[in-house]
């Protein structure tokens, strides 16, 4: 076969990285297309990936300037199409819908967040695409019938044990002593087109937090966005191929990724997420502790999205709304008063992936299988024996 990739977020990379290289294995014939947002194009290169690049989205565009910029993207990507004939297209970027549809190939969308919180989006693509993949617990809110569900998460693609062994000797080379206590702080760009009217930290509470933070370790500051003068002297550059080794090690991960959250998570590394998808994005719902629903000092009401279901928890981490500043600094004192944290976070992260499977493994299958595996992977819930095959 011959696959095409698209890839559009340094997450994405990570997602369909393993997956790549078990259908190279397997003699597959692979075409990857970049936007090269942040740190991807670095990323595939470091990785000695060969790509086709097309253009990355203009900054403060607006709407008209969005639409012009979609139109040209979907040309881009249409023309690469027609020269390399994939049999089959993976992605999560709308244009594939839109290519797949136009050049008669089957074309899927990976996604892990809810469709109600990329409501254009999926409402833009969903109906065009041939099937999408995602989380048993996310939702595809109008499309479920489209959807292949699979118990786990994007991030147990590279992350999983299979794929990855925390390795001391990467994190050393930064000067970072793996034996001492340290903290991670992260800074996203929140700049995507589902993250309009979104927020995270900003200087003063990340002032605040750093003050509660120093007496339990060694602070490290990694930044998507530019950094305040004051904040310098905590920042730690580290080639995006090192950062899931650097968060192995730490004794906590604060941020407003939530990439990085889960990816903290799954790993077993104790986190606190403070940023206005929490409580909208069954996955990372899924990872953290119950909602605490105790109204705050200044009235506040922490709730959650009503398609969020809310019966399984893994107890990895906080998430907090920027409105609700008191339960987060609350949480991030609760993981520092917490000694045993780190041993306490692996246990409960032996209890998740004893539930969840590879999902490489899982996504190599089901492209090498296409189009039987859309109906024998269907309708199997996460206890089904069928998974097994994929731990």
């Amino acid at each position: 076969m011959k696959v095409l990739f698209m890839i559009s977020h340094p997450a994405h990379f990570w997602m369909f990285r393993y997956t790549i290289d078990n259908l190279k294995r397997d003699g597959h014939k692979i075409v990857i297309v970049i936007r090269p947002k942040d740190v991807l194009e670095q990323l595939c290169t470091n990785a000695g990936m060969e790509f086709y690049k097309v253009k990355n989205r203009p900054k403060k565009c607006g709407m008209f300037g969005l639409a012009i910029f979609l139109v040209e993207k979907i040309f881009e990507v249409l023309r690469i199409t027609r020269k390399e004939k994939p049999d089959i297209l993976i992605g999560s970027d709308g244009v594939l819908a839109v290519a797949g549809r136009l050049i008669h190939k089957p074309a899927f969308e990976c996604y892990e967040d809810d469709a109600e919180a990329i409501a254009l989006y999926a409402k833009m693509f969903f109906p065009i695409y041939t099937g999408l993949i995602a989380p048993d617990c996310c939702s595809a809110w109008k499309w479920e019938r489209k959807k292949i569900s699979y118990p786990s998460y994007h991030e147990l693609g590279y992350l999983h044990p299979n794929q990855f062994v925390p390795n001391e000797k990467v994190v050393e080379k930064y000067g970072i002593d793996t034996k001492s206590s340290y903290i991670l702080i992260r800074f996203a760009q929140l700049t995507a087109h589902h993250d309009v009217g979104i927020h995270g930290m900003n200087a003063a509470i990340t002032e605040h937090v750093i003050e509660i933070l120093k007496p339990y370790g060694h602070i490290y500051i990694t930044s998507e966005r530019p950094l305040e003068p004051q904040f310098e002297q905590y920042r730690i550059k580290i080639n995006p191929l090192d950062m899931h080794h650097v968060m192995a090690f730490a004794s906590l991960y604060i941020g407003d990724s939530q990439t990085m959250a889960a990816e903290a998570g799954v790993i077993g590394t104790p986190f606190v997420r403070y940023n206005d998808f929490v409580g909208r994005l069954s996955y990372l719902h899924e990872l953290e502790m119950p909602t605490d629903f105790a109204p705050r000092s200044n009235g506040y009401m922490p709730k959650v999205d009503s398609h969020v279901p809310d019966n399984v928890h893994y107890n990895l981490g906080y998430g907090h709304k920027t409105a609700d500043l008191e339960g987060f600094y609350a949480s991030v004192e609760r993981w520092l008063a917490m000694p045993a944290r780190k041993e306490i976070c692996s246990e409960r992260r032996q209890k998740m992936l004893s539930d969840k499977i590879d999902y490489a493994k899982f996504l190599t299958w089901f492209i090498e299988n296409y189009p039987k595996s859309v109906e024998e992977s269907k309708g199997k819930d996460a206890h089904n024996e069928f998974w097994k095959q994929f731990k």
